[in-house]
Order: structure tokens, then sequence, then C-alpha cells
């Protein structure tokens, strides 16, 4: 992958990209050295015990969160495959209107693309049993990673510790329950309090909770990406953290770091990119809200300068379906989620979003429109390159300072004004 579309993949605040740099690659690092060095104010042993729990509990929880959805999508697939179905015909489908719809695409495609329209048939005469088929794949994708990551790991990472701390305390001198330290009174738990959050005990298991009943699925739950269900699950993972807490200091501090993670994961870079985005085209009169693909797409530029690029108004499913080939509507497939069949017949399985695309098209014809007004379509682009390029580095820079050194910091800041110590609240025990 060339510079250009890594820069254009941590920049898409839709994919997955951004979150493995920020958390895999820059967050969980640093705030595994900050958990350390903040716990040896305590003692070297508990510096030891945090790091290794922060450890686990960092890339236990990466590896499921970037991995687990996929991974049960995948599981998903195959079984409605197994039953018969076709999971690649789009829920939206099941409305019809005008311009697409199941009834209308198979009337449609029916000779175009005989094998798609047979998958497309079958769903149309068993709409309630598909759907509860893809209702089952969306609890599948977003209840086991959930599990895994709120309940089992946080549980079975505990266990590991409360067995090594027996080995610790057996060697260790006998002292008094509670002791001062450099003025400071530490505080020590012997059990876990129970502590609810709005009528809601926190201290009883994750998987207690009542069993969801669907009678159908809507497109939206359906159609979400996988970044919009791992904020989901990152929802359900602050639950289950709260809920396996060891004390009602830990299941404080974890609701307030995990609900500012998933700020600073799901909504902060976005804001940050349209702020950017905004302030660098004042400052340098240049338009910068395209891809950085398409800022370095040497065919894409040839039409603007040629005047050969012709954007459609409306009717965007029309001009699709006429012009497969023509340079728009492979842009349509890049960047909004149209598809085509190997033929270049549109996969009629798929919906097509005309707000997506009208939005998408009209930042086009305004990037056209002021790369060609600069009497330099080339130059224009390679600047506009540049800055969007700056722009998404300063992104990743600027949200992943705010997750991997701010909210450390404040929240170090917060356990020491709340418990008077600078350990990890969950390992803060009664001394033997």
């Amino acid at each position: 992958m060339s510079l250009t579309g890594i820069i254009s993949a941590i920049g898409n605040n839709s994919s997955v990209y951004p979150l493995i740099v920020r958390d895999c690659g820059i967050e969980v690092p640093t705030k595994v050295a900050m958990t350390y060095n903040q716990n040896l104010k305590d003692s070297k042993q508990m510096a030891n015990n945090a790091l290794r729990e922060r450890l686990i509990d960092e890339y236990g929880t990466s590896i499921v969160w970037l991995g687990g959805i996929p991974l049960m999508n995948k599981l998903g697939d195959w079984i409605i495959k197994k039953l018969g179905y076709d999971p690649g015909v789009n829920v939206s489908l099941l409305k019809e209107d005008s311009k697409q719809g199941l009834k209308y695409n198979i009337e449609k495609f029916k000779n175009l693309a005989p094998d798609e329209v047979k998958a497309m048939e079958k769903v149309l005469k068993n709409k309630s049993t598909y759907q509860k088929l893809l209702a089952g794949k969306f609890i599948l994708s977003t209840s086991i990673p959930v599990a895994v990551m709120g309940y089992f790991l946080p549980k079975a990472n505990f266990a590991l510790t409360a067995k090594l701390k027996k080995k610790q305390e057996a060697v260790k001198p006998i002292v008094q329950d509670t002791y001062e330290t450099e003025g400071v009174n530490i505080i020590t738990f012997a059990s876990s309090p129970s502590l609810s959050f709005k009528g809601v005990n926190v201290n009883q298991p994750l998987v207690s909770s009542p069993s969801l009943s669907f009678k159908g699925v809507s497109a939206s739950l359906a159609n979400m990406s996988t970044v919009n269900k791992m904020a989901l699950t990152d929802g359900g993972l602050t639950v289950g953290r709260v809920g396996t807490a060891r004390n009602k200091y830990e299941a404080l501090e974890n609701g307030f770091k995990m609900s500012m993670m998933m700020f600073l994961n799901f909504v902060a870079p976005i804001w940050i990119a349209k702020g950017l985005d905004s302030l660098s085209g004042k400052l340098f009169n240049t338009n910068v809200n395209l891809d950085p693909n398409l800022l370095d797409d040497k065919a894409f530029l040839k039409e603007i300068k040629e005047s050969t690029l012709n954007i459609p108004e409306n009717n965007f499913i029309e001009y699709l379906d006429k012009n497969p080939d023509s340079k728009i509507s492979k842009l349509c497939e890049k960047y909004c989620g149209v598809k085509y069949l190997k033929n270049r017949v549109r996969d009629p399985r798929e919906f097509v979003d005309e707000k997506k695309i009208g939005n998408f098209l009209d930042e086009v014809r305004k990037f056209a429109r002021d790369a060609k007004a600069s009497n330099n379509v080339e130059k224009y682009a390679k600047k506009a390159l540049r800055v969007k390029s700056a722009n998404i580095l300063a992104n990743v820079g600027i949200s992943s300072f705010l997750l991997a050194m701010v909210l450390p910091k404040v929240t170090f800041i917060l356990r020491k004004k709340v418990t008077g110590s600078d350990a990890e609240p969950g390992l803060m025990t009664k001394q033997a």
C-alpha cells in the first residue's frame, strides 16, 4: 500500500484502521507504561500486578474488539448460507419504492443477474425467516464479543491476580489492616460493596440479563457497519466492566474511563476532522473534503482538467445502471458502497444509498469547480493532498494524545482524590 493509501486508511473514521492505529499502536503501550509508573508510587509489587493486569486487559480486549465482530459476522453468514439463504441480500430492499426494492429489482434484473434474482426471490417468499436470521447474526456478532470482553476476560484476569497475590502474600511479613505512609492513609477493601446505577445492581453478572426478543430486524441494525457495532459493543463492555468490578471505586473508575474512551474513539475524531478541514480550507483557500486517494487519482484529475467528468444531478440509480464503466460510477463503487457484479451489472441484492451518493457527488462537484478555477488542476490537487494528509496525521495525533495521555492522567487525579491512593482500586485489598 502506498503512503497516500495508508494516510487515506487511517483518515477514514468509518473504518477500523484509525482505531487500530490509536488503540494498538499508540494508546495501549502508552497507557500500560503510565499504569506501571503510577502504581510504582505505591509499591513495586503493586506496579507489577497492575502492569500484568493492564497488559492482559488491553491487548486481550483489543483482539476481541477488533477481530471478534468480523469473525462472528463470517460465522453468521456461514450459518445463513447453510440454511439456504443468501446473506448478501440487503434487508433495506424489503421496503419497496419507485426506484428499488426486492420486487422491483427482481423484475428489473431477472435476465441480467439470474442467480442473484433467485436468491432474492427466496428472501421475498420467506421475509420473516430471513429477518430472524439477520437478527440472530446481529446478536451473535455483538453479544459474544461483549460477553468475552466485559465479563469472561476481566473475571479470568482477576482470578489470575488473586491466585498470584496469595503466593505474594504468603512470603510477606504480617502488617496491620491499615497503615499510613507519607501522611496519607491507604484505604483497603475487604469485599466489594454493592453498587447500583439507576437501580441496576452492577455486581450482578452480565449474563444473567433477561434474554432479548426480536420479531424482526430493522435495516439500520442489519446494515450496521463493523465500526458502529464496535461502538455498540463498547457500550456493553462498559456495563460489563462496571458489573465485574471488585469494589465500588473500581466500578466508578471503569465507568468514567470507558465512557470517555467511547467518546474519544468514536465521536471526537469526527469532530476534529471536520474542524481541521474547515480551518485549513479557510487558511489555505483549498478544498480538502475529498479522500487522499481521490486527490492523488490521475485519471480523476485528468477528467476535471479536460471537463469530461460527467456528474449527474439526480436519478443516480439510473445513471449507475446505464454507465457502469464511467469514472463517476467507479467512484461511487469505491466510496459509496455501490456494488457491481463481474459483468459490470449492478448487484441487485444491494441497496443504493442515494443520499450518500448525492452528498459525495456534491463534494466532487465543488472540488472540480475549485480545481478548475485555480487554472492548474494538478498543482491545486497536490496542495489539497498535502493539507489533507497533514490534517489526518494531526487528527490521529490529537485523538491519540487525548486517549493515551490526557485521559489516564485525569483518571489518576480523580483516583487520588476519591481513594487517597495511587494504586489501582481493584488491587487495593485488605493486607494479610
